[in-house]
């Protein structure tokens, strides 16, 4: 009995291990996320979020995208604004394993990578909100997809920098 509890065990890790997949190839293989899988291409970060992280992304959906201003994302694309196209993307990203659950309740700063800018990260019973630097409001969509170098949170908005959003 022992022998077949070991055996399954071990078939249920090498299963696991088998599908785990980073915060890249998870967005790749979702459709719903190919306006980010080009702007991470195109901004030369896939290396840097297939790496070991932890990482906790904020990933616009494609409808997220598709609300900004007409032309947005084709001159956000082209190859001489890769430095702004770096930043929007950076703003996204935290460099710790944040859950869901692990956002306090209420108001609280976090610091994405792009250093020089804050994300307001509001957590209450109705569920998860992210303010950026232009004061719009983020929803998270969907929470804890979980990747092997760490977390996504789909959220219905592209995160702009500007100034530091209100958190009270």
């Amino acid at each position: 009995m022992r022998k077949i509890v070991a055996t399954i065990a071990t078939a249920f890790a090498l299963t696991t291990a088998a599908q785990a997949q980073t915060i890249v190839e998870i967005a790749s293989d979702d459709d719903r996320f190919s306006t980010l899988v080009a702007a991470v291409s195109a901004a030369g970060l896939v290396d840097t979020l297939n790496s070991d992280g932890p990482f906790t992304v904020y990933a616009p959906l494609n409808s997220a995208f598709d609300a900004l201003p007409e032309g947005t994302v084709e001159t956000l694309l082209k190859p001489e604004n890769k430095d702004q196209l770096t930043n929007v993307l950076l703003y996204h990203v935290d460099d710790r394993l944040l859950r869901a659950a692990d956002f306090p309740h209420g108001s609280n700063y976090f610091k994405p990578v792009l250093t020089s800018e804050r994300l307001c990260i509001t957590s209450d019973g109705s569920g998860v909100t992210i303010a950026d630097g232009t004061g719009d409001v983020a929803n998270v969509v969907v929470a804890n997809i979980h990747a092997d170098n760490g977390v996504i949170h789909v959220i219905d908005k592209v995160l702009l920098p500007g100034t530091r959003p209100a958190c009270h």
